[in-house]
């Protein structure tokens, strides 16, 4: 497995915890033998068929097409809310980590539209957004998995890909939204994970997941 960063040296020479209270990232690849860390651009090319996309929704599009040769043909799940941190707002929504972010693409377009059109050689699906790291590859820690995770895209081969990884994680209900432009309900999902979070007394993250019943 190959992550990528923008600085890898940077990102290694980090000592304190991130603002979720995660390890340094030296630390973290310490206890996960097998992982590489490299540049976006080599992480992305080191992928035979799958690339996750975590970057940073405000600079997702610019570092993604920087790197566009390299993701072509390939699926990119974009797991990225476009978030505005520290934004200047009228009305601003205190949260443990400072006012909370701002979305900026919102209601008219979506970070996921945004990057399938930046990048028209790679399938774009929108997924894992509704849900915490440590969720996404490990539901069964909530209520034994017996909850959902979603996907948009335009491109039926790429969502049943990564429809695939998903029941490899423990997922049993993957709910196909329909087309990429369903990304923005899940892009703009993301307050309320938060106010649910902070309703159940978790000010970092979210243990919880969300059940569609049918």
């Amino acid at each position: 497995m190959y992550v990528g960063t923008r600085d890898p040296e940077a990102t290694l020479a980090r000592t304190e915890p991130d603002m979720m209270g995660n390890p340094p990232y030296g630390q973290w690849l310490a206890d996960h033998p097998g992982i590489t860390l490299g540049t976006f651009g080599e992480a992305a090319a080191a992928a035979d068929e799958l690339v996750i996309n975590g970057i940073d929704g405000h600079n997702a599009v610019a570092a993604l097409t920087a790197v566009a040769d390299r993701l072509a043909g390939k699926t990119l799940v974009d797991y990225a809310v476009p978030y505005i941190y520290n934004p200047d707002v009228e009305h601003p929504w205190p949260t443990p980590w400072g006012v909370m972010p701002k979305l900026d693409p919102c209601d008219t377009d979506s970070l996921g539209e945004q990057i399938q059109r930046a990048l028209p050689e790679t399938k774009v699906v929108k997924s894992f957004v509704t849900q915490e790291q440590t969720t996404v590859v490990n539901p069964g820690v909530i209520a034994g998995g017996d909850h959902t995770m979603f996907v948009a895209g335009d491109h039926a081969d790429a969502k049943q890909q990564v429809t695939e990884l998903l029941k490899a994680y423990g997922w049993t209900d993957v709910l196909d939204l329909g087309p990429l432009v369903c990304a923005r309900g899940m892009e703009m999902y993301a307050h309320m994970h938060s106010a649910i979070g902070f309703g159940l007394g978790q000010q970092f993250g979210g243990h919880f997941g969300i059940k569609v019943v049918r």
